[in-house]
């Protein structure tokens, strides 16, 4: 290669496409990084980096996107799970190794970029966006009523101190009187598995959280929860789709294996493999696939994913003109005014954001039920 080939190859170039082409053939999580990349991914598990703000994968040779992160250039741009990047300012994607198409992807923050998009059977249509610094807060909260909604975006370095934070807060809003909690994983890429046992840990009372089996039957490690549930017991809804993947599939799979929450949405991505890095002093590093993830059930996540206790597929929910007649809407109606007054009470409740979101929609009304069950039957969840 060095006397022959048609034009000047580095030796460290040949030696860093040797090493990428070995690792990549294996599967589609092993790779080399370059010194860049790699220390691009270490700013990364800290929660600020450069880029669009999606987590991709190889699937047949095209770009997947597993799912955008939260309040990014490629979230506001309308990218979904499953879609595929097929070119990158009208360059092919197709062939390219993921760490290849990564860099394509990347450039400086302000920048413009063009992808094609296919999306299921559709049409390919173009997406224009700016690339911007990707700053996470991997963890928002609100309330609805007296239930907390938590969404936790991706599992960096933030995310126990940020989960504990929205928590506590949520049971200072309430005055204590907090009913359930919905716990939102959907398009949650994943991230740092001690993050993902700390969090599950945080709902747990005891019990295995994850293990990890490696090649060899002596190659095995088990995580356990210590005492202490952060919500004190109270019910937990958690919603998961096919963007949930990695530490999102292991807090959802420990959560639902004990019992203390139930899953609501579609099947989880089924990212069930544990990626190594391997510093290479000088010359970056290599991510190797070097175990599998088990739920506490030993059940394994990879390429299975986690299936909900109760599927809900995403919908949207519109109001239909119309609609029944009532008593209220005879002339003449007793208490008219008292009904209307009601009405228009109902209509400001329907401008909540849970009512445009079916499957939170959904999360909070199973919660809803079981707190009224609760206030009928004197009992309560534990």
């Amino acid at each position: 290669v060095r006397s022959d080939y048609v034009e000047e190859v580095t030796d460290q170039d040949l030696v860093e496409a040797a090493i990428n082409g070995m690792l990549t053939s294996l599967d589609p999580h092993s790779g080399y990084l370059p010194d860049d990349n790699f220390k691009k991914m270490q700013v990364q598990t800290t929660g600020r980096f450069g880029g669009l703000g999606i987590e991709v994968t190889m699937e047949n040779g095209f770009v997947k996107v597993v799912s955008p992160i939260d309040d990014t250039p490629a979230a506001k741009a309308g990218l979904q799970p499953e879609d595929l990047i097929v070119t990158v300012d009208d360059v092919s994607l197709v062939g390219l190794t993921l760490a290849e198409a990564v860099e394509k992807l990347r450039g400086p923050v302000g920048s413009e970029i063009r992808i094609m998009v296919q999306r299921t059977q559709d049409e390919p249509f173009e997406v224009s966006i700016i690339r911007d610094e990707i700053k996470i807060k991997s963890v928002r909260s609100r309330l609805y009523d007296t239930i907390g909604y938590v969404r936790i975006t991706t599992f960096s370095e933030q995310t126990t101190p940020g989960l504990m934070n929205a928590i506590d807060d949520l049971y200072a809003e309430t005055d204590g009187n907090l009913s359930g909690i919905v716990l939102d994983l959907r398009n949650n890429p994943g991230g740092l598995l001690n993050e993902a046992i700390r969090v599950s840990d945080a709902f747990l009372e005891e019990g295995e959280i994850v293990s990890t089996r490696g090649r060899d039957d002596s190659d095995i490690q088990h995580a356990y929860a210590r005492a202490g549930d952060i919500t004190r017991g109270l019910p937990i809804v958690i919603l998961i789709n096919s963007g949930s993947a990695s530490a999102s599939e292991i807090v959802a799979g420990a959560l639902k294996d004990h019992r203390r929450a139930i899953l609501m949405g579609t099947r989880s991505f089924g990212k069930g493999s544990v990626q190594t890095i391997v510093p290479l002093p000088g010359h970056g590093a290599m991510r190797l696939t070097t175990a599998r993830y088990f739920t506490p059930s030993g059940v394994s996540i990879q390429a299975r994913g986690i299936e909900p206790d109760i599927e809900v597929v995403l919908a949207r929910i519109e109001k239909v003109e119309g609609g029944p007649v009532r008593e209220e809407d005879l002339r003449g109606a007793l208490d008219k005014g008292k009904a209307d007054s009601k009405i228009a009470d109902d209509d400001a409740a329907d401008d909540d954001p849970a009512d445009i979101d079916y499957q939170l929609a959904r999360a909070l009304d199973l919660l809803r039920g079981l707190s009224v069950f609760d206030r009928l039957t004197g009992e309560g969840h534990s």
